[in-house]
């Protein structure tokens, strides 16, 4: 049996279908030196806000909209979007991004600031799917918020779970995996797409 590698992630990449919307805000990410998630982890993404049927979801790491338009197209119709991000200028390019995707302005809640600062402020339980793509030093905090936010049945993702191998991640790892009340699995796609169902 052949083991995964970075030629399969390739492949996963291959096969996902990306339209020029999506690989213009890839565009933009790039010249804002804003890395976005690979085309195989948007479109997980994608299913699991349609697997879950999200209509609310939470986003750590706005960038230029990538990953957005991928749970967008995933949730469900009246959805909405609440992403959070250090930096204003991306989110606005992201606005912009969601709108030529065809998205109603309402469809996105835009919330500048540290999402350790942000997160508290947002409601208990109300979430389908917390996806996080911030700083992977604060990640153990992330995890913390999201277990307040989601409702039973919610999934909660972290991008580059096999990209960035530093002692939070792994502790991340760690704390995922040996949670009673999450069911875990990485997903080798882009930089590992780790995700977790709260019980």
């Amino acid at each position: 049996m052949s083991g995964y590698g970075q030629a399969d992630a390739a492949l996963a990449d291959a096969y996902a279908v990306e339209d020029a919307v999506l690989e213009r805000a890839r565009e933009l990410s790039l010249l804002s030196s804003v890395r976005p998630v690979s085309p195989g982890s948007g479109a997980a993404l994608r299913l699991l806000a349609a697997a879950t049927g999200a209509r609310a979801v939470v986003e750590i790491g706005t960038g230029a909209g990538v990953s957005g338009i991928c749970l967008l197209r995933g949730m469900r119709a009246d959805g909405i979007l609440t992403t959070v991000d250090v930096q204003p200028g991306l989110q606005r390019q992201a606005r912009e991004a969601f709108a030529a995707a065809g998205f109603a302005p309402s469809r996105a809640r835009l919330i500048p600031g540290p999402a350790l600062e942000v997160l508290p402020r947002l409601a208990d339980g109300q979430y389908d799917l917390v996806f996080c793509d911030g700083d992977p030093a604060e990640t153990t905090g992330y995890l913390a918020e999201s277990l307040r936010l989601l409702r039973p049945g919610g999934t909660v993702c972290f991008e580059g779970a096999l990209g960035v191998r530093t002692a939070a991640v792994r502790e991340l790892m760690r704390q995922v995996r040996e949670h009673p009340d999450l069911i875990p699995a990485l997903l080798p796609v882009g930089d590992g797409l780790l995700a977790a169902v709260r019980r």
